[in-house]
């Protein structure tokens, strides 16, 4: 039986899950697990675990995550992220530095969500 950890670097379009399915055909292995959720706009690294690593998957909540993000200023769209259609678009947009900073400080720190996910038990 397979088992370990894997670093997957999730390409945008794919849904965690879609990558457990991958892994889970690859492997031929049911008991595959993800190490938290990342939007399926998201790309970045998602840790996967197989067999009876999935078991240390609970320990992964204790490590500090980096989230690195790009936005656009001025406009919304119809689902509140990139892939909706834009309903708003500013011409000209002004904030100050101290609003600016004011926002981005308020996504430091810990933020509530219980991601770990298992599946296959």
């Amino acid at each position: 039986m397979v088992q370990g950890f894997l670093n997957i670097n999730k390409p945008a379009g794919m849904t965690s899950h879609d990558v457990v399915s991958v892994v889970r055909r690859i492997t031929q292995t049911k008991r595959v697990g993800h190490g938290g959720t990342l939007d399926p706009d998201a790309l970045g690294v998602l840790v996967i675990a197989v067999g009876s690593a999935t078991r240390a998957l609970q320990y992964l909540e204790q490590w500090p995550k980096v989230y690195c993000a790009q936005l656009e200023l001025g406009s919304a769209t119809d689902t509140q992220d990139s892939s909706g259609q834009k309903t708003m678009v500013r011409d000209s947009f002004r904030v100050s530095r101290v609003e600016l900073l004011a926002v981005l400080n308020s996504f430091l720190g810990c933020i509530g969500a219980n991601s770990t996910h298992v599946f296959g038990d």
